[in-house]
């Protein structure tokens, strides 16, 4: 494997080990709930907005419902789009499932999902929590589920 595979990798086990952002968030005025039946992955997305801004952001998985790929997707995410304009969180969501569909890497350390391309069954798991921020997002702060295969 390549240095950068190596990194790729090394980034996403670490994102699944050590997840950030993995917590309850109580003042959050979105949320959304992400499932994909294909595989069992869910996850509880919570979104503090303030104005434009998200201010904050957390997600939760019940044990055993996400793989390593959705687990460290979601950090990272939480991550990058932590203090960030709604419409910025938005185009990294483009950016990121272009990235996933064979378009350009998605900036930072976001791009370590590329290798994901590789394996089709995957890319599901890795754009579950995209989803979810994007239904949290869109729907102005009531609560949303994400629930057909189909919408990845």
């Amino acid at each position: 494997m390549s240095d950068l595979g190596d990194l790729y990798q090394q980034t996403i086990l670490d994102h699944n080990r050590n997840p950030r952002n993995f917590r309850l968030l109580e003042s959050a005025n979105r949320s959304a709930e992400g499932n994909n039946p294909l595989c069992g992955d869910r996850i509880h997305l919570s979104v503090q907005v303030d104005g434009d801004t998200i201010t904050d952001i957390a997600f939760q998985m019940p044990p055993g419902a996400g793989c390593a790929i959705s687990k460290a997707s979601a950090s990272l995410m939480t991550d990058a789009v932590k203090g960030k304009p709604v419409a910025a969180a938005e185009a990294m969501f483009q950016a990121f499932r272009d990235m996933l569909a064979g378009g350009a890497n998605a900036p930072g350390k976001l791009a370590a999902f590329s290798g994901v391309r590789a394996f089709p069954s995957r890319i599901k798991c890795a754009n579950l929590a995209w989803h979810a921020l994007h239904a949290a997002l869109q729907n102005g702060g009531q609560p949303v589920t994400t629930e057909s295969a189909s919408d990845f």
